[in-house]
C-alpha cells in the first residue's frame, strides 16, 4: 500500500475513535486544530504500536509515514507522527521544521514525550529551545530536559550554568505553562544528586522561592 493510501485509511479510522466531548473541550479552551476527532492518547498509542510492528516494519516505512502524517493538519495525524517517527533516523532539520509548525501546547508536549527526548541530539535541541523567546519552544525544551534528567543524564558544567540561568528567567516570566515546566525540570535536576539539589535550592533562593 502506498503512503497516500495508508494516510487515507488512518484518517478514516479516526472516525471510530471520535470523542466529541474531548474535541469540544479542546475548542472551548482555545486549542485550535483544523480537524480534531478527540481521540484519546491511549487509543493513538495502540494504533502507533500496530503501525510500527505490523504495517510499517522498517525504519524507512515508519519515517515516510510519519512525514506524511505530520503534513496533515489533523490533531491525531500529527500526534501519531510523533509516536511512529524513528528517533535514530530523523534529521535535526526535520525537527526544526516540526517545531516551527507546532502551534499548540498539547502538540509541543506530545512531541517532547513521544519523540524529542529520544533524539541522539536531544540535549542540544533542548538547550536551544529553552533559550528561545517563543513560549512553545521553551515549553518543549524544559519537557525534554526533564525527561533526560529523569533518565539520569547529567549535564556538564556549561550545561548546568545555562540551565539554571534559563530556568530562573522562566520562573520569573509571564507564562504559567513554562513556569510549571521549568519548576518540574528543576526538581528532576535536583534528583540527580546532592550537588544538584544544592544548586537548585541556591538558585531558587536567589529569586526568593523555596524549594518544593
Amino acid at each position: 500500500m502506498d503512503i497516500n493510501s495508508q494516510v487515507k485509511d488512518i484518517k478514516q479510522s479516526f472516525r471510530q475513535m471520535m470523542d466529541g466531548a474531548i474535541a469540544k473541550s479542546m475548542r472551548d479552551k482555545g486549542v485550535g486544530y483544523k480537524l480534531n476527532w478527540g481521540a484519546t492518547l491511549p487509543r493513538l498509542r495502540e494504533m502507533a504500536d500496530e503501525l510500527a510492528h505490523v504495517k510499517c516494519s522498517t525504519l524507512d516505512d515508519r519515517y515516510d509515514l510519519a512525514i506524511a502524517l505530520w503534513k496533515e493538519n489533523v490533531r491525531e495525524c500529527k500526534i501519531l507522527a510523533t509516536m511512529i517517527m524513528p528517533a535514530e533516523k530523523v534529521l535535526p532539520e526535520v525537527i526544526d521544521i516540526w517545531m516551527e509548525q507546532t502551534d499548540t501546547q498539547e502538540m509541543a508536549e506530545q512531541a517532547a514525550f513521544n519523540l524529542y527526548q529520544y533524539l541522539p541530539y536531544a540535549p542540544e535541541k533542548a538547550y536551544n529551545w529553552m533559550a528561545s523567546e517563543k513560549e512553545l519552544y521553551q515549553l518543549c525544551g524544559f519537557h525534554v530536559l526533564s525527561r533526560l534528567f529523569m533518565n539520569k543524564q547529567e549535564p556538564n558544567e556549561r550545561g548546568i550554568n545555562e540551565f539554571i540561568d534559563q530556568t530562573l528567567a522562566a520562573l520569573q516570566g509571564s507564562s504559567l505553562p513554562v513556569r510549571k515546566a521549568a519548576l518540574s525540570c528543576l526538581q528532576h535536576f535536583a534528583e540527580l544528586g546532592l550537588v544538584y539539589e544544592r544548586l537548585a535550592k541556591s538558585a531558587l533562593k536567589s529569586i526568593n522561592l523555596d524549594f518544593l
